[in-house]
């Protein structure tokens, strides 16, 4: 099964929280706080890998999560970090973000891609410890992971890419020159999915990918191209296979104008790609049909224009060598940039992250809905002092407090986080 379009879900580890530990050895008293650090969570990251060339598995496993970085210990020992979520994915896949379509990676080298970055680990209560405040009995919670919904397209890649209407001979081609072995058979849509081919020559070697068959209203969805379209955008050059004999009743003149019409629909860029023209099919058409069709090709275009047979392998040497001397003069197959969030977009996803909200459930109970807050309250010791302060101090500094005295909250009323509740002191 071919699968070239997939949405999945992954999010890498929380950090692991500060430890709150205090030294204890025989015959030293006061040892002082020696809590660790919290450990990193895992990362996800994505590398490029060449035995697959679908997204087929990822219909089945759509969610990745990392594991958290593991919490700090006594001595000042510093939790384990957690492993990264390493996925493999075809080369060429495109990697965005569901709700903006932003691109954040081409997965198309060899070097891997960190998608979500781990959350660091959170500081002991060692780091706390001061002249004043010898005995901290707080800790740092580790910082959250990121997640991210995602969409992978695949856009194979490839040096060559053959289009044209169904049943001209793409796949006849490809079976010649190259080792691909694709379905070949005598009706419409044989070919289901892109095949690929590599055809070796003297000095190097490149990549031929046989495109299913496009039809007229391909850019709008109809028949199977839309769906394929995208493979041809990597391509370096486009080889426009044309049935010269007419033999599926089709004149090949509207075949060549109907195809590149469809591919100027799709992408601008994509219809100025170079071309090679090949009149296929030549062993069973007349010599008034080859010469007709070559004379409306150079009258009209400046491609090349190459008379061959796929069945008999007349003239493919003559392509195949044109082929060669026009790779090395194209740029390097396409590769698209990631596009960076702007500073006004990475302000506002900072404000999500610090994003709450209030509720009064009843005239002296209000709830406070704020995922931030949970590793925080969590590390949280309600018997010191001074870790209710840290706490108090996040409520200010976030605007907790200030939108509870927006809702109206009196003195003495309840509030509710999670599962803590405290009494509201002006």
């Amino acid at each position: 099964m071919f699968v070239d379009v997939v949405k999945i879900t992954v999010k890498s580890g929380d950090g692991g929280n500060g430890a709150v530990s205090f030294h204890r050895e025989k015959y030293v008293q006061a040892g002082g706080p020696d809590g660790g650090d919290g450990g990193k969570g895992g990362n996800i990251v994505f590398i490029a890998d060449d035995s697959s060339s679908t997204l087929v598995d990822f219909r089945y496993k759509k969610k990745f999560i990392a594991e958290n970085g593991q919490n700090g210990g006594t001595k000042r020992c510093t939790g384990k970090s957690a492993p990264d979520v390493i996925i493999k994915l075809p080369r060429g896949t495109l990697v965005r973000e569901n709700e903006s379509g932003r691109l954040i990676a081409d997965i198309s080298g060899d070097e891997s891609v960190v998608i979500c970055k781990g959350g660091k680990g959170g500081k002991g209560n060692a780091h706390f410890a001061t002249s004043t405040r010898q005995a901290p009995r707080f800790a740092k919670p580790g910082f959250l992971g990121e997640e991210l919904k995602l969409t992978l397209e695949l856009k194979l890649l490839a040096d060559v890419g053959l289009v044209g209407f169904p049943n001209v001979g793409k796949s006849s081609l490809i079976s010649v020159v190259s080792a691909a072995k694709p379905q070949i058979a005598n009706y419409h849509f044989t070919t289901l999915t892109p095949v690929l081919g590599v055809i070796k020559t003297t000095e190097s070697s490149y990549v031929m990918a046989d495109i299913p068959g496009l039809v007229e209203g391909a850019s709008d969805g109809v028949g199977l191209g839309h769906a394929f379209l995208r493979h041809v955008e990597r391509c370096r050059l486009i080889v426009h296979i044309v049935d010269v004999s007419g033999c599926e009743g089709r004149c090949p003149k509207d075949d060549f104008e109907k195809i590149n019409t469809e591919l100027a629909r799709f992408s601008e860029e994509l219809s100025a790609r170079p071309q090679i023209v090949v009149a296929n099919k030549s062993d069973i058409a007349t010599e008034e049909q080859i010469s007709d069709f070559k004379q409306f090709i150079e009258n009209n275009t400046e491609f090349p224009f190459y008379t061959i047979s796929a069945a008999t392998q007349n003239g493919l040497q003559a392509l195949l060598d044109c082929i060669e001397e026009t790779l090395p003069k194209l740029p390097p197959i396409k590769s698209y940039e990631a596009e960076p969030l702007s500073l006004v977009e990475l302000e506002e996803r900072e404000k999500a992250k610090r994003a709450f909200k209030i509720e009064k459930l009843e005239s002296d109970y209000f709830m406070v809905d704020a995922p931030f807050l949970l590793p925080i309250i969590r590390v949280a010791n309600m018997d010191d002092y001074e870790s209710l302060q840290y706490l108090q101090r996040v409520l200010r500094s976030s605007g907790i407090i200030d939108a509870l005295e927006e809702a109206g909250i009196n003195e003495n009323d309840t509030v509710a986080i999670f599962d803590f509740e405290f009494s509201y002191v002006r």
